[in-house]
């Protein structure tokens, strides 16, 4: 598999990584009984001054979530242009798959360590697989 073929295949699963960190946040609610649903409203009513503007912790929460989403399509669109970057680029696309597999490895980490949430670690993972092989073929 050539480096383009595999950066294109990373840009894939970043792109669906996308979609389902934001389908599945935007959508889900709360299912773990009337103590989920008490925090939930509790973060949502309680509101506090952050940078001179009113906000909750569901703000915050939220925001995080779509945040990150959307550094799963970022990370999709730029793996699909490096897989098109002309030849004698090969030091500056192997120095960002080195910056994107270290920052998968530590979302991996964080995810591990703060939710235990199994499937998105596996797109890390293979994220950060990929782009080590992308890096040492270059």
């Amino acid at each position: 598999m050539t480096t383009q073929l595999l950066l294109r295949a990373l840009a894939v699963v970043a792109l669906i990584q996308f979609i389902g960190h934001g389908t599945l946040f935007v959508r889900a609610r709360p299912t773990h009984g009337p103590e989920e649903v008490a925090v939930v409203q509790a973060m949502q009513s309680h509101a506090f001054r952050f940078a001179a503007a009113p906000r909750t912790y569901w703000d915050m929460y939220f925001g995080y979530g779509l945040e990150a989403a959307a550094v799963c399509l970022i990370e999709a669109v730029l793996f699909w242009q490096l897989a098109g970057a002309p030849g004698g680029s090969a030091a500056l696309v192997r120095s960002i798959a080195i910056l994107f597999a270290v920052g998968n490895v530590a979302h991996f980490l964080m995810l591990a360590r703060y939710f235990a949430f199994p499937l998105p670690m596996v797109f890390d993972a293979v994220i950060a697989a990929g782009l080590s092989l992308v890096a040492v073929a270059l």
